[in-house]
Parts: structure tokens; sequence; C-alpha cells
């Protein structure tokens, strides 16, 4: 599976909504600053996946955005598919080789870790993954 600029920032922009504790609508410089995305390519994706149902947005001083759903009823594969589409994964030649069960069984297993991983899974791993690296500094 190939996974372009725009489907990794998507993602990472979904993540970053999931990962807040708050209620409050982010704002898009915020999410930008903490994933490294430019902004004027974040608006863009943003506005796809809102088209998309994944976020939605409050406008104002207070707006920003929000996710359309819980983090635990938005999968991976699902953002991925809406935002790369339907593309060929295999070339011709992979299509019809010898390895082609093989990679078919690849693609099978990919579809499934990432149909199954939430956005809410996600954020609970990143999370915990934060908590054991914080210095202890209790003399």
């Amino acid at each position: 599976m190939n996974v372009s600029v725009k489907g990794e920032y998507a993602l990472q922009a979904i993540f970053d909504l999931a990962v807040q504790d708050s209620q409050d609508p982010v704002k898009i410089a915020d999410i930008a600053r903490r994933q490294a995305i430019p902004q004027k390519f974040l608006e863009l994706i943003l506005a796809n996946l809102k088209q998309g149902g994944f976020v939605q947005s409050k406008r104002g001083a207070e707006g920003g955005y929000l996710l359309a759903r819980a983090a635990d009823q938005i999968s991976v594969g699902e953002v991925l598919r809406y935002v790369e589409g339907t593309k060929a994964t295999k070339s011709e030649r992979t299509k019809s080789g010898p390895l082609a069960s093989f990679w078919d069984r690849v693609e099978g297993a990919m579809a499934q870790v990432i149909d199954k991983t939430t956005f809410a899974e996600l954020a609970r791993d990143w999370k915990e993954r934060q908590s054991k690296y914080v210095p202890n500094w209790d003399i």
C-alpha cells in the first residue's frame, strides 16, 4: 500500500484531534504546528475530511475543528481509503506474476490491521508511551 503525503497528513490531523482531551474545537494553526504540516495544505485536507464526515468545523474566534464521530468509531483504513481512493497498489507484473498470491496475502494482512485500528487506540497508545518517558525529578 502506498500512502501519499496527503494521506499521511490526513492521518496525523485526525490523530491530533483524537489526542485532545478537551471537547473544544482545535485551531488549524495548532494542529499544523504540532504535526509539522504546512498550514495551507492542512486547510485543504481538513476541508476534504469534513466532506467525508470525519471532522466538523466551528466558525468564529473560538472555532476550529473537532472529530465528527468518536475516535473509537474512525479506523485508519477508513480514512486512508477516503483520502487515497482506490489506487492500484500492485503493478501489472505482480498482478499475474509468480508472487501474485503472496502480495494478495500481504495486502489482506495490511488491510486487516488498518481496518481494526482506531484513532482512539492510537491516541491511547501514544499517551501511554509518552507517560513512560516523563523524567522523575524527585530528590
